[in-house]
């Protein structure tokens, strides 16, 4: 199983950015690839972005296309998302997640980004 730990949530203006960590431990040498998702208040938790762990192919919804850009470190475990021109309709919790080689998910527990028109 893999741990997964989400930091660099806040609140921020409107036109703001913010880049948000996740660090993995735990079961992590099986895996293929890491991402986020994000819920809103009283809406579906929805897919974000990913990244493959080994070639970094990157795959982006298309609300945050072109405004955020996922990274991630291999030898620090850790994913990062970057997020710039913010708008309020960003507010959400978003989660982590890793898929390991017999595409198991494992989920973080969420960071809040809220932001204020």
């Amino acid at each position: 199983q893999v741990q997964l730990v989400e930091s660099g949530g806040g609140l921020v203006q409107a036109g703001g950015s913010l880049r948000l960590s996740c660090a993995a431990s735990g079961d992590t040498i099986c895996i293929s690839a890491m991402g986020w998702y994000r819920q809103a208040p009283g809406k579906e938790r929805e897919f974000a972005a990913a990244i493959s762990w080994s070639g970094g192919s990157t795959d982006y919804s298309d609300s945050v296309k072109g405004r955020f850009a996922i990274s991630r470190d291999n030898a620090k475990n850790t994913v990062y998302l970057q997020m710039n021109s913010l708008k309020p309709e960003d507010t959400a919790v978003y989660y982590c997640y890793a898929e390991d080689c017999w595409t198991r998910v494992d989920w973080g527990h969420g960071t809040q980004v809220t932001v204020s028109s």
